[in-house]
Parts: structure tokens; C-alpha cells; sequence
């Protein structure tokens, strides 16, 4: 049993919640959500890749891993004016964090310094930042908040009793570490997975429960529904009901309720009211833009013209107002 928001979570309470009827449950997770944020409010944030494939890991969902051939074409580490220039056109969508992924293990010496560069000046436009660069040690972790980066993204992907069905080159224990060396260096921590990779039910609720265990409740979870990229070995894996998806949503936001929860990779899929529902059960972070890493996004305009219907609007950044609009009670 582990205590999380002053709410201990065990097994069968979790999976209590997942059993709920469908709608029972997204109505309370609409009004607990509802009791921590603004829901009309959706934090907008965008990806930049900053260095693509190659990856040595053989995670069997990604399209970036030199394990298998794609057909991904690798490019290597941009250069920090490049990444300034795109950070500029993601400002003018009013874009509140904007995050950078490179296809790594772990960082490369020679290449941490340019990294480090690119924070101090995507920071310096007034962005939340955030990375996402692989396995990080101790040291590595202190120099990104020396840099004054927000946030580190590194997902556990799946439960532990699944991982090695997902990746052989590396362990479940190995995220958790680079999680808390993250958390040890005071940088806020933005950890989430994969759902529709073959698991079980009773893998996500494993998965959940994991996050929920990690000592400090990731400020960010990124909920992803698996891309079935060609070539990779879980092309072929069965796609995860929507409703379940869903669901996966409502319990996060149960569970975490000052989080952010967001709606990630596989949102393409989604029909405009499969998300709705998803905001609805608590998703309120997206990522906007045309690609999301190497995989196609919802296009910016759509998402606006969702957002107008639903009567969401953006969270306006820091550098609009001075202050964010999201609020916790």
C-alpha cells in the first residue's frame, strides 16, 4: 500500500475504480478534476526533436530504435539556433512548455553542453522547459537545474511485470532510478506511459499504482495510446478499446488530482469526441503541433477549432500574462 495525496492506494482500490460503470466514473473524475483546475483550461505544450533515431534501446513500440529498420532516416543533434528559431514560431501559438527529445540512451559528453545551451535559451523566450534525453545520472540531472530546466520527462512506460515484454536492453528499476535522480535534483517530474501495448488490465493498474509509489507524484503524466509503427515487433499488437483508454484517463485523474494529465502520443487516432470525453474525464494538457517525436499529430488549427466547440481554451503561458491561469486548490 502506498499514500498519495493523502489517499492510500492499494490493488483493489484501483481496480474498484476501473470496474466503475463508464460513466459513474468519468463524472467523478470530471468533479474532482474540477476541485484542482480550471477544466475549460488546456495546457498547451510541443515537442521538438532535437536529435532522431539511432536510439540503442529496443523498446518494441518505437520507431527510433536502430534494433529495427524502419526506414527512419537518423539525423543528428540540431543546432542551438535551429532549435531557438522553432522555439520562436511555438511562442507565437502560445505554446506554455515547450519540450525537447533527442533519441539517446543516455546523454553523450560531447553533446550535453549544446543541450544544456538550448535550455538556458528556449527558457530565456519565457517557456516552461523540458527535456527528455534518455537515462540520467546524478551529476547530468544537478547541471540541468543548474540550467534552470522546469521539467524531465522519462516515462515508465508499462508495469514492472510487463516491462520486459516492451524492452531486454534495459530494466524497469533503471527508469525509476534516472526518475529519482531527477527528483533528487529538484527538477519537477513529468513520468506517464504507454497503454495498448498487449497489456492487461491488471497491467495498468500495476502501471498506476507504480507512478504512485515514486516518492514525489509526478507534476505531469503523459498517458500515450500506442502508435503501431510498421517494422517495430508490436505493429500487430490489437488496438486498446477507446473506452478503456478513456477509463485509464478517469482513474489517472482519480489518482493523481493536482496533476497534470496528459493527452499524448496517439491523439491522431482519437475522434474529436473520444477526446472530448478524455478532457472531460480530466485529460487538460495536449501536445500541439503537426508531429509529435517521428509520429503525425493533430494539426494546430483542428485542435483550436475542437477546443472552440468544447469551449476550452489555453492556458495562457507566462509570458502572455505573468502568471499561468492553471490554479490547485
Amino acid at each position: 500500500m502506498v499514500r498519495n495525496h493523502r489517499i492510500t492506494w492499494t490493488h483493489q482500490s484501483v481496480q474498484d475504480l476501473f470496474e466503475k460503470p463508464f460513466f459513474d466514473l468519468i463524472s467523478q473524475a470530471h468533479e474532482i478534476h474540477g476541485k484542482h483546475f480550471d477544466p475549460s483550461r488546456i495546457e498547451l505544450c510541443a515537442l521538438i526533436n532535437i536529435k532522431t533515431g539511432g536510439c540503442p534501446e529496443d523498446c518494441g513500440f518505437c520507431h527510433q530504435s536502430a534494433h529495427f529498420k524502419t526506414g527512419l532516416d537518423r539525423e543528428a543533434l540540431m543546432d542551438v539556433e535551429s532549435v531557438v528559431q522553432k522555439a520562436k514560431k511555438l511562442k507565437h501559438l502560445g505554446v506554455q512548455r515547450c519540450c525537447l527529445g533527442a533519441a539517446w540512451r543516455t546523454p553523450p559528453k560531447k553533446d550535453f553542453p549544446r543541450v544544456i545551451e538550448m535550455i538556458r535559451h528556449v527558457k530565456a523566450l519565457g517557456f516552461e522547459t523540458c527535456v527528455t534525453l534518455g537515462f540520467l545520472d546524478q551529476q547530468q540531472a544537478n547541471q540541468l537545474k543548474d540550467a534552470g530546466l522546469d521539467y524531465y520527462n522519462h516515462n515508465i512506460e508499462t508495469s514492472p511485470e510487463f516491462y520486459a515484454n516492451v524492452v531486454s536492453t534495459h530494466s524497469f528499476q533503471d527508469r525509476l532510478t534516472t526518475v529519482q535522480n531527477v527528483s533528487r535534483a529538484k527538477i519537477n517530474v513529468c513520468c506517464g506511459g504507454i497503454v495498448g501495448l498487449g497489456e492487461s488490465r491488471e497491467d495498468r493498474i500495476n502501471f498506476l499504482l507504480a507512478l504512485s509509489q515514486i516518492k514525489t507524484p509526478p507534476k505531469s503524466i503523459p498517458i500515450n495510446r500506442m502508435i503501431r509503427f510498421d517494422k517495430t515487433p508490436l505493429k500487430d499488437v490489437e488496438a486498446l478499446d477507446v473506452f478503456e483508454f478513456i477509463r485509464t484517463i478517469a482513474v489517472t485523474r482519480m489518482m493523481f488530482p493536482q496533476s497534470m494529465v496528459r493527452l499524448s502520443g496517439g491523439r491522431k487516432e482519437l475522434s474529436e469526441s473520444d477526446q472530448a470525453l478524455c478532457f472531460y474525464a480530466g485529460a487538460n494538457s495536449i501536445f500541439v503541433g503537426d508531429k509529435l517525436l517521428t509520429a503525425q499529430n493533430q494539426s494546430f488549427d483542428s485542435d483550436m477549432f475542437l477546443m472552440k466547440r468544447l469551449n476550452l481554451e489555453p492556458v495562457r503561458p507566462a509570458y502572455v500574462t505573468g502568471e499561468t491561469d492553471v490554479f490547485s486548490a
